[in-house]
């Protein structure tokens, strides 16, 4: 969060202080932001207002798909400074995180990466209402990490229910907020750790020339879909690669302060796997559901993998990482003209993932099956995140 609204003390306390559960009031955005929003398109005011209007929890668990719209709402706060953004957030919290620290909606049991990912708004809404169950609540949301299986390579599980396996989804899962915790606690060794895990990555999941990377690894070669010889699975998914390049770059930024050589070489990656992703690019500015595979039959331009592409490259810009504003801005134009409506963001892939039941062989043909639908909280959250990042690089 912007340090200039830092709030600090027993007054910024009681002013932040839970409202009673049923307490909820109208959103409201204050005009220079719907003027900003504009700015971006024209029906950019009108869904927003009209989503975060009507927008509830779409689990009773401590998701990451609520996760992203929370951190996409920070996202326009920060960039805005419209505490109407906030305030949504705020009064969710009200029953997900209890005066003690506690997560009554957190199910860390089976081991489940996914379950990790909301807990990275708590660092942001500790600095910025000064609460200390924020803080407490990072404990609860680590813990279930220091016993979390790990491959024999070192990188976390991505479910219990998917032994041995890491998912592209995963690092962004967990890295993001283990880097938070690493910076309240001052554990160094978070830091190595979450560097060596996208080593990890980049060794095993890269894909040699294109310097894309595969959506999935077996390291037990055991899953069908794993190749026999490398583990990987067959293709390169378009979200997939969505949710890599958001964990580098929020990766990144919650790396200041550590170890200068291993946050280059994180900086390194970013732009490589930017760099890998401009290079398939549509000549609308989007990318495809299978990134690499562009003008092949039935493949088509996808909202979300298109929205993080363009969140990572407007924030690795603001981060001074690479020389990626223009593209960002081109591909969020070019996100918001296509599939944006003052009611809907359509062309979301509803999901993927591998194995299960019934069988998701990661085939070309398995991708192209899945649901496309509108206002996914996949593709809505990294709209917000994009949008909160082209505005911040509006006033830079």
């Amino acid at each position: 969060m912007d340090r200039r609204r830092f709030c600090a003390g027993a007054a910024a306390v009681m002013a932040f202080a839970p409202l009673p559960a049923a307490a909820r009031t109208a959103f409201r955005m204050q005009d220079h932001t719907v003027e900003r929003l504009a700015a971006v398109g024209a029906d950019v005011p009108a869904f927003v207002g009209a989503y975060v209007s009507g927008f509830r929890p779409s689990t009773k668990i401590w998701g990451y798909e609520d996760g992203v719209i929370w951190s996409g709402l920070l996202a326009l706060y920060d960039a805005t400074g419209d505490r109407a953004f906030l305030k949504v957030v705020l009064e969710h919290m009200q029953t997900r995180v209890a005066a003690d620290g506690r997560l009554p909606h957190f199910q860390p049991v089976p081991h489940n990466i996914d379950m990790i990912r909301a807990g990275s708004i708590l660092l942001p809404l500790f600095r910025e209402t000064g609460e200390v169950r924020y803080r407490k609540a990072m404990d609860t949301q680590f813990a279930p990490l220091r016993f979390h299986p790990r491959t024999r390579s070192g990188s976390y599980w991505h479910k219990g229910r998917y032994p041995w396996q890491v998912w592209l989804d995963g690092l962004y899962m967990g890295q993001p907020f283990q880097l938070d915790y690493a910076r309240v606690t001052g554990e160094a060794a978070l830091f190595a750790d979450t560097l060596q895990q996208i080593r990890t990555v980049e060794k095993v999941m890269r894909q040699p020339g294109t310097g894309l990377y595969y959506h999935g690894w077996d390291e037990s070669r055991q899953q069908r879909w794993a190749q026999p010889d490398t583990g990987l699975s067959p293709n390169i998914w378009g979200r997939g690669m969505g949710w890599w390049l958001c964990a580098l770059v929020d990766c990144y930024e919650a790396s200041e302060g550590f170890d200068p050589q291993g946050r280059a070489e994180i900086g390194r990656i970013t732009r490589a796997a930017l760099e890998a992703m401009l290079a398939v690019r549509s000549r609308d500015g989007l990318w495809y559901q299978v990134v690499d595979q562009g003008g092949r039959d039935g493949n088509y331009e996808e909202a979300s993998a298109s929205l993080m592409a363009s969140y990572a490259l407007l924030k690795a810009a603001r981060l001074g990482v690479a020389d990626t504003r223009a593209a960002g801005m081109e591909s969020l134009a070019a996100c918001v003209g296509r599939f944006l409506g003052p009611d809907a963001l359509n062309g979301i892939c509803r999901v993927a993932g591998l194995g299960g039941t019934p069988y998701r062989d990661g085939s070309y043909e398995y991708y192209l099956s899945e649901k496309v639908v509108a206002n996914d909280p996949k593709g809505v959250g990294p709209l917000f995140m994009s949008l909160g990042e082209a505005l911040r690089l509006e006033v830079g």
